[in-house]
C-alpha cells in the first residue's frame, strides 16, 4: 500500500505557479521575515552598538541583500525547476560549465541542515506561548526565568515534543502545494503577524519608555559603535544583511522557479526588502521599550527573547497578554520561514523522484525532523559531544552538533552560495540577457553593474573571512 502511495505520481503535473502577485509577495516576506527579524535582529542591535548598526544593516542589505535576492529570483524563474537544475540550465544556456549546478545542491543541503536547528527554536516558541498564556513567568527574575529556559533545554522529551509540533506544522503547509499550502498560509499568517506586531508597539508607546526605546534604535551614537568596534558593527551587520533575507539555501530560487515573467524582480525585492526592514525596526520597538522600562539589559544576546523578555512579561500590566502575542508572533514568523526553508527539499524530491508532493514533504520533513532531535540532544545528552572545534577571540569553541549545523551552514555555506551565485550572474550570464530581463539602462544599468561585480562580492569575501578567521 506504501509503495502504490509512493508511485502514485509518475507523470507529474507541470511545474507549479504562484496564483498572484501578492500571494509571492506575502510569501518572500514570510520567508524573510522570520526568527532573523524577530529574535536575531534585537539582540544583535543590542550587541553591537544599537542605532550604528542600524544604519549598517540598512546600507548593507541595499548594497549585498538586494543584488543577491535579485540574482537568486532570476535563476529561478529562467530555469522553472528545483535550484540544482535552475543552476544548471542558466550555466549551460550560456555556454558554461554545468558543475554551476553545485550551487543548488549545496543551497539545498544548507536549507536542510539549517531547517533541522531551526525547528528546534520554532519549538521554543511554541513551548514560550503556552508558558506566557498560563503566566509561567509571573513575578519572576532574571535567575528564575534562566532556571525554566535551563529545564527544558535539559528536558529531551519536551524539546523533541515540541520540536515535533513545529516541524509537523510546517510539513502541513508545505503538502498542501505552492498556491493552495504555502500562497494560503503566507496570506492569513504575515497579516495576522503585522497586527499583532503593531499592537505591542502601539501598547508599548502608551505604557513603556517608548522614547527611550526609539532613541536606541534611531539616535545615531558614534561612541557607542567605538565602544563595541567599528569593525565588529559592520561585519555584524554585513553578515545579517545577507542572512536576513533567506539567502543563499536554495529558497529564493525555488520561489523564483514559480514566477511568471510579469513580474518585475527589482520592484518585488525592493518591497521585500523594505518590508523586512519595517518589521525588523518594529521588533525592535516590540522589545526594546519594555527592556528600558523594566531596567533589563538589551545586549543580553541570544537569551534576550527567552530569558530577559519574560522577566518583564511577569512584571508588566497586561503581562499575560502581550507576553502570548509576543510568542505567537515569533511563531508565526518561525513558521513563514520554515515553510520557506522546506520548499527546496520537497521541490528537488518532487521532481527527481516518483513520489508525490505528500510524500516528498513527509520524506523531508522526517529526515530534517531526525537530524533537529540530534540537534536537541547537544543541549543535554550529547552536551559533551563536539564535532570540531573553532578559534575564536583567542579562544577554543567545541561545536555541538547544533552549534555544528548552525556555524557550517549558516557561516561557511550561505556566503559561499550567494558569493558564487552573485559571480556567476555578474562575470558568466550574457549581460544584454539580463539587462533586458531586468528592464535596466543609463547609469541603472551602470550602478547595478558595479554593485553585482564588485561591490556585493567583495562584501559578501569580508563577511565570510572575518568570521571563518575570527
Amino acid at each position: 500500500m506504501l509503495f502504490d502511495l509512493i508511485m502514485s505520481t509518475n507523470h507529474k503535473s507541470s511545474h507549479s505557479q504562484w496564483s498572484s502577485k501578492i500571494g509571492f509577495l506575502m510569501a518572500a516576506v514570510g520567508s524573510a521575515v522570520g526568527l532573523g527579524s524577530i529574535w536575531k535582529f534585537p539582540y544583535m542591535t543590542g550587541d553591537s552598538g544599537g542605532s550604528a548598526f542600524v544604519i549598517v544593516f540598512i546600507i548593507s542589505i541595499a548594497l549585498i541583500g538586494f543584488p543577491v535576492l535579485v540574482t537568486e529570483w532570476l535563476i529561478g524563474r529562467r530555469g522553472q525547476s528545483n535550484p540544482a537544475a535552475s543552476f544548471r540550465k542558466a550555466a549551460v544556456a550560456n555556454n558554461t560549465s554545468p558543475a554551476w549546478s553545485l550551487l543548488g545542491y549545496f543551497g539545498i543541503l544548507a536549507a536542510f541542515m539549517i531547517l533541522s536547528f531551526y525547528s528546534v527554536i520554532g519549538g521554543w516558541s511554541l513551548n514560550y506561548t503556552l508558558k506566557a498564556g498560563i503566566n509561567a513567568f509571573g513575578g519572576l527574575n532574571a535567575d528564575a526565568t534562566g532556571k525554566i529556559f535551563e529545564t527544558m533545554l535539559a528536558n529531551p522529551t519536551e524539546m523533541t515534543l515540541w520540536h515535533t509540533a513545529f516541524m509537523g506544522l510546517t510539513a502541513l503547509i508545505v503538502a498542501g502545494g505552492v498556491s493552495a499550502g504555502i500562497e494560503k498560509a503566507s496570506k492569513i499568517m504575515m497579516p495576522a503577524l503585522a497586527f499583532i506586531l503593531l499592537f505591542i508597539v502601539g501598547y508599548n508607546a502608551i505604557n513603556m519608555d517608548f522614547a527611550k526605546g526609539a532613541e536606541f534604535l534611531f539616535k545615531f551614537d558614534l561612541q557607542r559603535m567605538q565602544e563595541v568596534g567599528v569593525g565588529k558593527v559592520l561585519m555584524a551587520a554585513l553578515g545579517h544583511a545577507f542572512f536576513c533575507l533567506s539567502l543563499g539555501m536554495a529558497i529564493m530560487v525555488s520561489y523564483g522557479s514559480y514566477l511568471k515573467q510579469d513580474v518585475d524582480l527589482l520592484a518585488t525585492a525592493r518591497t521585500v526588502i523594505i518590508w523586512d526592514i519595517i518589521f525588523s525596526l518594529a521588533a525592535g520597538l516590540a522589545i526594546f521599550p519594555i527592556l528600558f522600562s523594566n531596567h533589563l539589559d538589551p545586549a543580553a544576546g541570544p537569551g534576550l527573547v527567552f530569558v530577559t523578555l519574560p522577566i518583564a512579561f511577569g512584571q508588566m500590566s497586561l503581562g499575560v497578554v502581550v507576553g502570548t502575542l509576543f510568542f505567537l508572533l515569533l511563531t508565526f514568523a518561525a513558521l513563514t520561514s520554515s515553510i520557506s526553508i522546506l520548499e527546496p527539499i520537497v521541490e528537488f524530491l518532487e521532481e527527481k523522484t516518483p513520489m508525490s508532493r505528500k510524500i516528498c514533504t513527509i520524506v523531508g520533513a522526517v529526515a530534517t525532523w531526525a537530524v533537529g532531535v540530534l540537534a536537541l540532544l547537544s543541549f543535554n545528552k550529547l552536551s559533551d559531544f563536539a564535532v570540531f572545534t573553532i578559534h575564536k577571540n583567542g579562544k577554543d569553541i567545541p561545536q555541538g552538533i547544533f552549534d555544528a549545523l548552525d556555524y557550517t551552514s549558516s557561516k561557511i555555506m550561505l556566503p559561499l552560495i550567494g558569493l558564487g551565485t552573485i559571480i556567476l550572474i555578474g562575470w558568466f550570464i550574457n549581460q544584454e540577457s539580463v539587462k533586458r530581463e531586468l528592464g535596466l539602462d543609463g547609469m541603472k544599468w551602470t550602478i547595478w553593474q558595479i554593485v553585482v561585480k564588485f561591490v556585493a562580492p567583495i562584501g559578501i569575501i569580508a563577511v565570510f573571512l572575518t568570521e571563518l578567521l575570527g
